[in-house]
C-alpha cells in the first residue's frame, strides 16, 4: 500500500508539458525559495489554546500545497503518543489498538499485472518521446532563470532573499494583515513554559529583519554609485543653465516692446469703431424695448377681441407670449408691475370658458339628429378647442364627452321605444303609463323592430363618436410629434452653439476699459442689427458701419402664429391643417397617456352601447318573453345580436362583453329548453312505441339522402311532389336497406335540428355537443329498458317481445351508429382545437351501441339455445327418421329465419345462425354422450346421421344460408 502511494505521479508545472496541458500562468509557478529556516517550528502539545493560528512571516511565507508532498507513509502515518516504537516498518505506526492479523485477498478486485499497463504505455510512449525531446531542446525556465540571475545581475539575488511582502507598493504597517505577517505575535507570547524558546524566536526574527535591511541599504548604495557620474554632470551644467535664462530674460523684454508699439499704432483706431458700434446697438435696443412696451400694452383689448370670436388658442398664446416678454424684456418695468396678475386671472377665466365650451360641443355633437350625414360636427372648433385644453393642461376633458355619451345612449333607447309604441295603434297608452310596460305589451315582430332599431342608432352614434376621437386622437399625436421635433432642433442648436463658441474665444481677447467685446455680441437678447453687423464686420473690415436706418424692427407679439415657432401643418381626418406651437408644455408620457386613453374611450362607447342593450334585453325578459320564443325566433333574434357584435367591434376594435354574455346566458336558456322539449317529445314516442315496423315517408327519405350528400340541414317541403309518392316499408341509406321503427324516423329529424341549431347559433355548439349526447344515451338506455329489459309489456301492453321485436330494435341501433360519424365531424368543424377533447362522447356513445347490439345477438342466440336445451333433452334415438325434435327444431329454425329475413342484412343472418348452429352442436353432442352414441357405424349412428342430414338440409334450405359452413363432425366424441 505504501508503495502503491508512493508512486503515483504528481502533477508538475514543467513547461514541456505544453504539448498536452493548457498553458500554466508564470505568476502561479512554484519557484524554489532561499530564506533562513523557520526558527519555530509548531508541534501539537494537546493544547489547542497554545496553538497560535495567526500567521507568520516565516511559516506563511509560501504556503503548502500537494506539489510540496515528499514524505513517505511510514512517516505520515507516524504517532507521536506511543511510547514504545514496534519494530515492524508497516505496523508500528498504525496505533496502540491494531492488532495484526492477516488479510484475505478479496474476490472482487482482479489481480492487477504489467499486461494491464501494455495499451497504456503504447499510447503514453509517442507523447514521452516528444516530451523529452522538448526538455532537452528547451530547457526548464527556472534554471535558466537561476543562470541569468547569477552571471548578470548578483545583487538581484540577494534581493530575493527579502520577502515579497516588502517590496508591494500598498506596504503599511497599519494595515492589521500586514504587520501580523511580518511580525507575528507567537513570537511575543512569553506566557505558559515556552518562554524562553519564544525570547530566542523574537531575537533571530530580529537578526532576521536587520539582515534584510542590510540587504537592501547594500543595493541601494550599488544603484548610487551606478548613477554618480551623471549626478556630478547636473552639478556641472547647473551654470551654463543660469546664462541661458538671462538672455532669454532679455529677449522677452524686447518683444514686449515691440507689442506695445504696434498697439499704439494699428489697434487703437479699430478698438474706438467698436466702442462706436456698441452705442449705436445700446440705441437700438432702448428703441425696441420702447416699441415692444407699446405692443405689450395693447395685450388686453386684443385678447378681448380673440375671445369675442372663440379663437381660445390665439388668445392662450399671445397671453403666453405677453408674460414671456414680461418676465425676459420687460422684467423691472414699474408700468406693468399689474399686468402680469391680470392676465392669470384672465387665463383663469378662459381656462372655464374652454371647459364650458367643450361641454356644449359635446353636448350638440351627440343629440343632433341620427339621420344627419356629416359625421363630424365643426371639426375646426373642434380642433381649437382641443389645443386650447392640451396648452392649459386640462386633460380631463375626455370625461366630460364620457358622461355625455352614457346620457346620449340612454335617450337613443328612449326615443326608439317612444317612437315605436307610438306607431302602435292597438296599445293602450293611457291605460299603461310606464314606458317600459308599454314595451313589453309589444309581439314578437314589433319588438325585434324595435331592437333592429336601435341596433341601427347605436352603430350610427358610435360611427359619429369614433370620428369626433379620431381627430382628438389626431391633435393629441400632431403635438406629440411636435414635442419629438423641438428636442431634435434643440440637440442641432446645441451642437451649433458649441461651435459658435470656439469662434467667440478668439474675440474674447479684446478688451477695452475692462469690456469683452464677446459680452457684446454673444449675448442671447442679440438683435438682428448685432448679427448683421458683426457678419458685415467679418465679411469686410474695410466697410463703414450700417446706418440706424437698415435696422430690421422685431415683429408685434399680437398674433401667436408669428411670435412662435411653427412646423410643417399637419390635417385631421376631416381635412383641417393642424398648426402646432412650440410652447405645448405636455410631456411624452402625457400625451402618450391621452392618446391611449382617447383610445380606451372608443371602447367605452361600444361598451356602453352593449350595457344599455343588455339592459333593454333584461327588461324585456322580465316576463319570460325571450324564453317563450321558438327556434326560428330565437335564431333570429341570435344574428342580429351577433350582426350587431361584429359592426361594433369592427368600428372600435374591440369585442364588447356584456352583450355576448347576455345572449350566450339566453342562449343557455333556450338550449335547455330545446333540449327538454326534444327529450320529452322522444321519451313520449318511446312509451308508446309497439316495435313494429314502420313505412318511411318519402319526407324522411328525401332527409336522409340529404346527409348522404354531405348536407346536414332540414330539406324544404316539397308540396306537390311528396303527396304524390307512397310510403316506403324500408329506409334506404347508401345503399343498404333499414327496417325502422317510427320512433328511430323522429329521432334522426330530432338530430337533424341539434345540428342545424348548431349551424345557426354557432356560440352553444358545445351546449347542444352535451345535450345531444344525452339524448342519444337516453334513446340507447330507453330502448334497452323497453326491449331487453321487456318495460315494453308493461308500458305499451306486448304481449311478449318477439325475436321480430328484437331484430328491429337491433337494425335501429345500427342506423343511429352509421350517423354518429356523421354528427361528429360536423360538430368537428365548429369546435375549436381546445375543445375537441369534448368529442369523446361520441366514441362512448358509440362503444354503448355496439354493446347494446351485441347483447340483442346473445339474446337472440339465447332464445334458440333454451329451445335445444327443452327439445334435445328429451331425444331418442329410435324411428322415425326424421324424429320428432329434429322435426321441431327445423321448425322454429324456419319461424326464426322467417322473423328476421326482412329486418337484418344477410351478414348479420348468417353470423347469427352460426352461433345457434354452435349451440345447437353443442347440446345435440351432450345428448349424444348422454345416450352413449357414438360414430361406429352402427344403427344408433346411422338414425342419429339421418337426422342430423334432414337439420343440415332443412337449415341450408332456408334464403341466405346455402353456403353457411355447419361443420356436423363436431357432434361426436373424439375416439381415444
Amino acid at each position: 500500500m505504501a508503495s502503491s502511494h508512493s508512486s503515483s505521479p504528481v502533477p508538475q508545472g514543467s513547461s514541456s508539458d505544453v504539448f498536452f496541458k493548457k498553458e500554466v500562468d508564470p505568476t502561479k509557478h512554484i519557484r524554489p525559495v532561499q530564506s533562513l529556516p523557520d526558527v519555530c517550528p509548531k508541534e501539537p502539545t494537546g493544547d489547542s489554546n497554545s496553538i497560535c493560528v495567526a500567521p507568520s512571516l516565516v511559516t506563511d511565507q509560501h504556503r503548502w500545497t500537494i506539489y510540496h508532498s515528499k514524505v513517505n507513509l511510514p512517516a505520515a502515518l507516524n504517532d507521536p503518543r506511543l511510547a514504545k516504537r514496534e519494530s515492524d516498518f508497516f505496523t508500528k505506526t498504525w496505533g496502540l489498538d491494531f492488532v495484526d492479523t492477516e488479510v484475505i485477498p478479496s474476490f472482487y478486485l482482479p489481480q492487477i499485472s504489467k499486461e494491464h499497463f501494455t495499451v497504456y504505455q503504447q499510447e503514453i510512449s509517442q507523447r514521452e518521446k516528444i516530451h523529452e525531446r522538448c526538455k532537452n531542446i528547451c530547457p526548464p525556465k527556472d534554471t535558466f532563470d537561476r543562470t541569468l540571475l547569477h552571471t548578470h545581475d548578483k545583487s538581484r539575488t540577494d534581493l530575493e532573499q527579502v520577502p515579497k511582502i516588502f517590496m508591494k507598493p500598498d506596504f503599511a504597517l497599519d494595515d492589521s494583515l500586514t504587520f501580523n505577517s511580518v511580525l507575528p505575535w507567537s513570537h511575543f507570547n512569553t506566557a505558559g513554559g515556552k518562554g524562553n524558546r519564544d525570547a530566542a524566536s523574537s531575537k533571530l526574527l530580529q537578526e532576521k529583519l536587520s539582515h534584510y535591511l542590510d540587504i537592501v541599504e547594500v543595493n541601494i548604495a550599488h544603484q548610487i554609485s551606478l548613477r554618480s557620474e551623471a549626478f556630478f554632470h547636473a552639478m556641472t551644467s547647473q551654470h551654463e543653465l543660469q546664462d541661458y535664462l538671462k538672455k532669454t530674460s532679455q529677449a522677452v523684454k524686447m518683444l514686449r516692446d515691440k507689442i506695445a508699439q504696434i498697439d499704439k499704432v494699428m489697434c487703437e483706431g479699430s478698438l474706438h469703431i467698436l466702442r462706436l458700434a456698441l452705442t449705436r446697438n445700446n440705441c437700438v435696443k432702448v428703441y425696441n424695448k420702447l416699441k415692444l412696451m407699446a405692443t405689450v400694452h395693447q395685450t388686453q383689448p386684443t385678447v378681448q377681441v380673440l375671445l369675442s370670436t372663440s379663437e381660445f388658442v390665439g388668445a392662450l398664446d399671445l397671453i403666453a407670449t405677453t408674460q414671456e416678454v414680461l418676465q425676459q424684456e420687460l422684467q423691472g418695468i414699474h408700468s406693468f408691475r399689474h399686468l402680469g396678475s391680470q392676465l392669470c386671472e384672465l387665463e383663469k377665466l378662459i381656462d372655464k370658458m374652454m371647459v364650458a365650451e367643450f361641454s356644449t360641443y359635446s353636448h350638440s355633437d351627440l343629440n343632433r339628429p341620427l339621420e344627419d350625414d356629416c359625421q363630424i360636427l365643426e371639426e375646426e372648433r373642434l380642433v381649437s378647442l382641443v389645443f386650447g385644453l392640451l396648452k392649459q393642461r386640462k386633460l380631463n376633458f375626455l370625461e366630460v364627452y364620457s358622461e355625455e355619451m352614457i346620457i346620449t345612449a340612454k335617450n337613443i333607447i328612449k326615443q326608439c321605444v317612444i317612437n315605436k309604441v307610438s306607431q302602435i295603434e292597438e296599445l293602450d297608452t293611457d291605460a299603461v303609463m310606464k314606458l317600459a310596460d308599454q314595451m313589453r305589451m309589444l309581439n314578437f315582430p314589433q319588438w325585434f323592430d324595435l331592437l333592429k332599431d336601435i341596433f341601427s342608432k347605436f352603430i350610427v352614434f358610435l360611427q359619429r363618436v369614433k370620428a369626433t376621437l379620431n381627430v382628438i386622437h389626431s391633435v393629441v399625436l400632431s403635438v406629440l410629434d411636435k414635442n419629438q421635433r423641438t428636442r431634435e432642433l434643440e440637440i442641432s442648436q446645441q451642437k451649433n452653439a458649441a461651435k459658435d463658441n470656439s469662434l467667440d474665444t478668439e474675440v474674447a481677447y479684446l478688451i477695452h476699459e475692462g469690456i469683452f467685446i464677446s459680452d457684446a455680441f454673444g449675448e442671447s437678447e442679440l438683435t438682428p442689427i448685432a448679427v448683421d453687423t458683426a457678419s458685415q464686420r467679418n465679411a469686410s473690415p474695410n466697410s463703414e458701419p450700417c446706418s440706424s436706418d437698415s435696422v430690421s424692427e422685431p415683429e408685434c407679439a399680437t398674433d401667436s402664429s408669428s411670435s412662435k415657432e411653427q412646423i410643417p401643418s399637419s390635417a385631421t381626418p376631416g381635412g383641417v391643417d393642424i398648426m402646432v406651437n412650440e410652447d405645448m408644455k405636455l410631456t411624452d408620457l402625457e400625451l402618450g397617456k391621452l392618446a391611449n386613453n382617447t383610445q380606451e374611450l372608443l371602447y367605452s362607447a361600444s361598451d356602453i352601447c352593449h350595457d344599455r342593450a343588455v339592459k333593454f334585453l333584461t327588461s324585456r325578459a322580465k316576463d319570460g318573453f325571450l324564453e317563450k320564443l321558438n327556434s326560428m325566433e330565437f335564431i333570429t333574434l341570435s344574428r342580429l345580436m351577433e350582426t350587431f357584435i361584429l359592426d361594433t367591434e369592427q368600428i372600435c376594435g374591440r369585442k364588447s362583453m356584456s352583450l355576448l354574455g347576455a345572449l350566450q346566458s339566453q342562449a343557455s336558456k333556450f338550449v335547455n329548453k330545446f333540449h327538454e322539449e326534444r327529450k320529452t317529445k322522444l321519451s313520449l314516442l318511446l312509451d308508446n312505441e309497439r316495435w313494429k315496423q314502420a313505412d318511411v315517408p318519402a319526407e324522411f327519405q328525401d332527409l336522409v339522402d340529404s346527409l348522404s350528400d354531405g348536407k346536414i340541414a332540414l330539406p324544404e317541403k316539397k308540396s306537390g311532389a311528396t303527396e304524390e309518392r307512397k310510403p316506403a316499408e324500408v329506409l334506404i341509406v347508401e345503399g343498404q336497406q333499414y327496417a325502422v321503427v317510427g320512433t328511430v324516423l323522429l329521432l334522426i329529424r330530432i338530430i337533424l335540428e341539434y345540428c342545424q341549431c348548431v349551424d345557426n347559433i354557432p356560440s352553444v355548439t358545445t351546449d347542444m355537443l352535451t345535450r345531444l349526447s344525452d339524448l342519444l344515451k337516453y334513446f340507447n338506455s330507453r330502448s334497452c329498458q323497453l326491449v331487453l329489459g321487456a318495460g315494453a309489456l308493461q308500458v305499451v301492453g306486448l304481449k311478449t317481445i318477439t325475436t321480430k321485436n328484437l331484430a328491429l330494435a337491433s337494425r335501429c341501433l345500427q342506423l343511429i351508429v352509421h350517423y354518429i360519424p356523421v354528427i361528429r365531424a360536423h360538430f368537428e368543424t365548429r369546435l375549436q382545437s381546445k375543445q375537441y377533447s369534448m368529442l369523446r362522447h361520441f366514441d362512448h356513445i358509440t362503444k354503448d351501441y355496439h354493446d347494446h347490439i351485441a347483447e340483442i345477438s346473445a339474446k337472440l342466440v339465447a332464445i334458440m339455445d333454451n329451445l335445444f336445451d327443452k327439445l334435445l333433452s328429451k331425444y331418442e334415438v329410435k324411428a322415425p327418421v326424421p324424429s320428432a325434435c329434429f322435426r321441431n327444431i327445423c321448425k322454429q329454425m324456419a319461424k326464426m329465419h322467417e322473423a328476421i329475413i326482412d329486418l337484418l342484412p344477410e351478414e348479420q343472418i348468417q353470423m347469427l345462425f352460426l352461433r345457434i348452429n354452435a349451440s345447437y352442436k353443442l347440446h345435440l353432442k351432450k345428448q349424444l354422450s348422454h345416450l352413449n352414441v357414438i360414430n361406429d357405424g352402427g344403427p344408433q349412428n346411422g338414425l342419429v346421421t339421418a337426422d342430423v342430414a334432414f337439420y343440415t338440409g332443412n337449415l341450408q334450405a332456408l334464403k341466405g344460408l346455402r353456403d353457411l359452413d355447419l361443420n356436423m363432425a363436431e357432434i361426436w366424441e373424439q375416439k381415444r
